[in-house]
């Protein structure tokens, strides 16, 4: 199939229409087939229960080419589990996983003019996602849900080389304890809007979430998990029922483990002990990882060895060999790499 006339090289991270979206819809208690349809835009009543109770959930993985020459995407059957995960917590139905993955795979499949050239730092986002759709007036979960999945191509997260963020310590809490803070909720993001646009305005990139309940823990930011590197080399990603399981994170603690020999702790962080860590990232699906250099909190200032200029060494090994084996130049482990026939 021949490409879209697209200037992959410039393409930012925003939405474009490509050609097909796979939907299927659950009514009478039970999945109805599925299929790719051609419309991009949704009917639906003005009381439906997405929009008045905010019940609603999603997924995001990307589809790109390999050295090969292969469409392939990246353990989306992690995305599948999530999504049951997050479905359950809403007393929404659960799509199957099997029917999951291939909703999209036919969906990559069909866009796969839309799939950026390899070697362009481009690749095609992959949003599947889910909400209630029949009308809902009573504070209770809809009885007719759609299943959808879009796909866009979209230009590398960080034009230039990824250069280290500054966080700011939030005076806004991401989520409760016993919440939805564990789960890919529309609603945990609707929340973080104000959170994330008073962080820009006070010349910040991104927050950093504390626990609620103590204040005194890290939990992770608006949209992705956080990744700390002691002086030893040792790799400590936060632990606690609030923070959304990333699988990018999770990829990344198997690659610092497996791969790199580094040992790797996955328990609770304090806000007082992020002094003495050498390197901090961010890491989810659109940038792999993104570098911290500093995190202010309030008047004190927190700056990490590694510096502003560039991702200090361990995390940029931890890149490298993830991204590496996203492309094809290093071995995945079995399972990972999903080939798009």
């Amino acid at each position: 199939m021949d490409k879209k006339n697209i200037d992959w090289a410039n393409l930012g991270f925003s939405y474009i229409e490509t050609d097909k979206r796979y939907v299927a819809n659950f009514k009478n208690g039970e999945w109805e087939e599925g299929a790719l349809i051609d419309d991009p835009n949704i009917t639906m009543s003005e009381c439906a229960g997405v929009l008045q109770y905010a019940q609603t959930i999603f997924e995001g993985l990307k589809a790109y080419i390999t050295k090969d020459g292969k469409i392939v995407t990246f353990r989306p059957d992690l995305n599948a589990q999530r999504l049951e995960d997050s479905a359950k917590r809403l007393e929404m139905p659960v799509f199957p996983k099997e029917r999951f993955v291939k909703a999209v795979e036919e969906t990559i499949r069909a866009n796969a003019a839309y799939v950026p050239p390899y070697g362009s730092g481009a690749t095609l986002y992959v949003r599947p996602y889910m909400f209630g759709i029949n009308p809902v007036i009573g504070v209770k979960p809809a009885d007719e849900y759609q299943f959808r999945v879009f796909t866009t191509p979209v230009g590398p997260y960080f034009k230039g080389g990824a250069k280290p963020l500054t966080l700011c310590v939030s005076d806004f809490d991401r989520a409760a304890p016993r919440g939805t803070g564990g789960i890919k909720a529309g609603l945990n993001y609707a929340m973080s809007l104000h959170a994330i646009i008073t962080a820009h305005k006070n010349g910040f990139d991104e927050n950093m979430y504390l626990d609620s309940e103590t204040r005194t823990k890290v939990e992770e930011t608006g949209g992705a998990n956080f990744i700390f590197i002691t002086k030893d080399n040792t790799v400590v990603t936060p632990s606690s029922d609030t923070i959304l399981p990333s699988i990018t994170r999770r990829s990344l603690v198997y690659v610092a483990e497996h791969y790199l020999g580094l040992k790797v702790e996955e328990r609770t962080v304090y806000l007082d002990e992020i002094k003495d860590f050498a390197e901090c990232g961010i890491c989810g699906t659109a940038a792999v990882i993104s570098p911290v250099g500093k995190v202010v909190d309030h008047e004190n200032e927190i700056c990490f060895p590694s510096g502003m200029e560039k991702m200090g060494p361990v995390t940029q090994k931890l890149y490298d060999t993830l991204t590496g084996i996203q492309m094809g130049h290093i071995e995945a482990p079995k399972g990972w790499i999903k080939v798009v026939e």
